[in-house]
């Protein structure tokens, strides 16, 4: 066996074990994440969210080839930030907490406008959004709703805050709080999904707004 060969043997060694390893990881996350979803006991919450951001993209493909649910990944991960953070949350003023609503809950006749700040609510009572301004503006609580990331990183920019609370659907929610894990993130997952009149559980979000009080 020459030289290369050798170095060819190796490295095909490597990628299985590589491969048998992450195999490995995903299904020790899938077990957890699963304990947390279904019955709430949470088991070694940091150790599992270090892995499943460590190795999202490709826990994410192993769990379309075994065709389990496409959002399994991004749920488990939002419920053990929730947790994570939930204690710190509390105890950060609602002053210093940034609340971004996707712009989605909108009703198809909703008549606010995008301003530089993202959609100014009227409060006109068509949509959910309203029961949520009304509850959390009082509060001290700045609340945005967002038509894209982009608006989300330009708030993000121009605000001093110490925590934040996202609804949107699976994926964005999960990625937002990634981004913004230093900043105690609550996420509140939406009822209905897609681009149009979408549903959130205002009940839930009002807990989270609540939960300060």
């Amino acid at each position: 066996m020459t030289g290369i060969e050798i170095v060819y043997t190796l490295l095909g060694e490597i990628v299985v074990i590589l491969a048998i390893l992450i195999v490995i990881l995903f299904l020790f996350s899938i077990f957890f994440g699963k304990l947390i979803l279904k019955k709430g006991i949470v088991i070694l919450p940091k150790v599992t969210l270090f892995i499943i951001n460590t190795l999202y993209s490709p826990f994410k493909s192993i769990a379309k080839l075994l065709k389990l649910d496409a959002h399994l990944i991004d749920d488990i991960s939002i419920e053990i930030r929730n947790d994570i953070n939930k204690k710190k949350f509390t105890k950060i003023p609602a002053s210093k907490t940034l609340i971004f609503l996707p712009h989605c809950l909108r009703h198809r006749d909703c008549p606010a406008t995008l301003q530089k700040e993202g959609i100014k609510c009227t409060c006109c009572g068509l949509c959910s959004i309203g029961v949520i301004k009304r509850k959390a503006q009082p509060l001290g609580y700045k609340l945005y709703i967002v038509p894209g990331s982009s608006f989300v990183k330009k708030i993000v920019l121009e605000n001093r805050f110490e925590a934040v609370i996202g609804i949107a659907c699976h994926e964005d929610l999960n990625q937002m709080m990634m981004l913004l894990s230093d900043f105690c993130p609550q996420g509140v997952l939406l009822k209905k999904t897609g681009c149009f009149e979408t549903k959130v559980d205002v009940s839930e979000v009002l807990d989270k707004i609540n939960s300060k009080i």
